[in-house]
């Protein structure tokens, strides 16, 4: 890889004309975009905001079949995650990792306790192809051992199983438009569509607008609306008065100090609802809620009463909750199958309308989805879009690693390389563990310019290296982009204060802003921390 100049973008003016266009840079729209480009249809992938700003970043970064929609006897949705769960383990070993659940029995019923067990060996008989360990059986005073914070009266023991964490989905979902750029898709990313273009009612290309205001078409014999949480406005432009397709329900979550060793499947005993404790970056994450929303997906935030009911819902289990510091809090909408029913019970499997049935020719829509089953929902679409353009190649994204999923330097090999250029053993630990086997890139910086080989403030293993890679090869525009897509600094104790001006200085200079533009950015990152503040109010 080239990285002394910037990746392969698309550029206003560039190219306008494409096989496919894709709307939206989420996990689903960026596995299109990746499948897509594999097959080699000519792509471009237009994102308003960021990669995996939206609905990815909100998740509760699980990659996991999902307990509960046993429940709701969605059988297939649930074979469907437990064996991309499988894949995305092979493909993005560096970014998704197993992870060890305890669902507790706290005064349970010999009735409970014999429905989990069947409920686990079914989870088991459905992940019948799995490389991780099966189910096993704990006993209070095992639990008491490992998990010193975790209630004890009535508590009789627990069962444990096996599904698998992201602790980044933001960077799974950029690795997936690197590759899709690799192989040549362009990515457009702080462009917004207005409008869909039209010829004798066929859908034909999108109009877009830049950051900078610039505006242009962009034709594509077909467009896929990955939109998410943004779809019903979007198709309110395309066709004036459709009926919304999507139901959107706020999720939100609570970081706060660090507070068990373990991941926790738990009810909430306010209303029954299924919700995680978990160990991540540090610090405990406890989510998530589940009510409808109306306001714009991009202001989501939490709200004083979203994060009492989650304090509550935990203390009933971690009692010592509220002497945690709550450092921040995170919120994301999903973008539901429009359904009837409570928001917990709306079902989380998608669909796909081919516009050829509903006198929209060209037109391909991706409603609901999980992020687990991101690539088996982009193959699907990009089977159907393959077979409008009647392209016969076959999808190879459940074979072919994502791009830092390859073979890593030995460690010693690795230890010595990055000492010698004046890396500290935790930053080298920490560079390939983040990047995997594209960590390699990021010394490639360092050999060029030894002086980025600085950590970005005391006590970080991020070094600047990763400001100036993040430039010119992942797509990164903004303060916020790097603090909180491209890094997980924003996910630090400090939501990445201590590091954010030494950041800034070096996008300032790698970009050439200047000081107008230097104050916007902040004002933008002073309003992603009012978003996420720990007090539950947005200023």
């Amino acid at each position: 890889m080239d990285i002394t100049a910037p990746i392969p973008a698309a550029q206003f003016g560039s190219q306008d004309s494409y096989e496919l266009a894709v709307i939206g840079g989420g996990i689903i729209g960026a596995g299109i975009a990746r499948d897509a480009a594999l097959r080699g249809i000519r792509t471009v992938l237009i994102e308003k905001y960021d990669l995996g700003a939206g609905t990815t970043s909100g998740s509760t970064r699980l990659i996991h079949g999902g307990l509960r929609y046993l429940e709701m006897f969605d059988f297939g949705l649930v074979r469907m995650d437990l064996r991309e769960r499988e894949t995305l383990l092979r493909i993005a070993p560096h970014l998704v990792k197993p992870l060890r659940f305890l669902l507790p029995y706290i005064g349970s019923s010999w009735f409970y306790r014999t429905k989990m067990h069947i409920g686990l060996a079914l989870y088991d008989l459905l992940s019948y192809d799995k490389s991780l360990p099966n189910r096993a059986d704990l006993s209070a005073e095992e639990i008491f051992r490992e998990e010193p914070a975790m209630r004890r009266d009535k508590l009789t023991g627990a069962s444990s199983y096996y599904d698998a964490q992201v602790n980044m989905p933001e960077r799974l979902c950029l690795e997936n438009a690197l590759d899709a750029a690799r192989h040549g898709a362009e990515v457009l990313c702080s462009t917004e569509v207005l409008a869909v273009l039209k010829e004798q009612d066929r859908v034909t290309g999108v109009r877009v607008r830049n950051q900078d205001g610039m505006e242009e078409s962009i034709h594509a014999r077909v467009v896929v609306n990955a939109s998410g949480p943004w779809l019903n406005e979007l198709l309110g432009r395309i066709q004036p008065g459709t009926p919304a397709r999507i139901r959107a329900t706020k999720g939100v979550h609570l970081a706060v100090e660090s507070l068990n060793r373990h991941a926790w499947v738990l009810f909430s005993p306010i209303d029954g609802r299924l919700f995680f404790v978990i160990p991540w970056m540090g610090t405990t994450w406890i989510g998530t809620t589940d009510t409808d929303y109306d306001g714009d997906p991009g202001e989501v935030s939490a709200t004083p009463d979203d994060i009492e009911y989650l304090l509550r819902s935990a203390e009933h289990y971690f009692p010592q909750v509220r002497q945690q510091k709550l450092c921040f809090t995170n919120a994301g909408v999903r973008a539901l199958v429009m359904q009837e029913g409570s928001e917990s019970s709306v079902s989380r499997s998608h669909q796909l309308t081919d516009g050829r049935k509903e006198g929209q020719p060209g037109l391909v829509t991706v409603l609901g989805g999980k992020i687990t089953g991101y690539r088996a929902i982009a193959e699907e679409t990009t089977d159907l879009v393959a077979n409008i353009l009647q392209k016969r190649k076959p999808c190879a994204t459940a074979e072919k690693a994502l791009p830092g999923g390859g073979s890593l330097m030995p460690e010693a090999e690795w230890r010595q390389a990055t000492a010698s250029f004046g890396i500290s053993a935790s930053s080298a630990v920490y560079l390939q563990q983040f990047y995997g086997s594209r960590a390699m890139d990021v010394l490639e910086l360092v050999q060029e310019s030894p002086e980025l080989a600085a950590p970005l403030a005391e006590d970080t293993p991020e070094i600047a290296a990763q400001v100036r890679l993040a430039v010119r090869a992942e797509f990164c525009q903004h303060l916020d982009d790097f603090l909180a897509r491209r890094t997980g600094l924003a996910f630090r104790h400090d939501q990445g204060r201590s590091a954010a001006e030494a950041v800034a200085s070096l996008l300032a200079k790698e970009l050439g802003w200047d000081n107008g533009r230097l104050q916007s950015e902040w004002q933008r990152w002073n309003r992603y921390l009012a978003r996420t503040s720990a007090t539950g109010v947005s200023s």
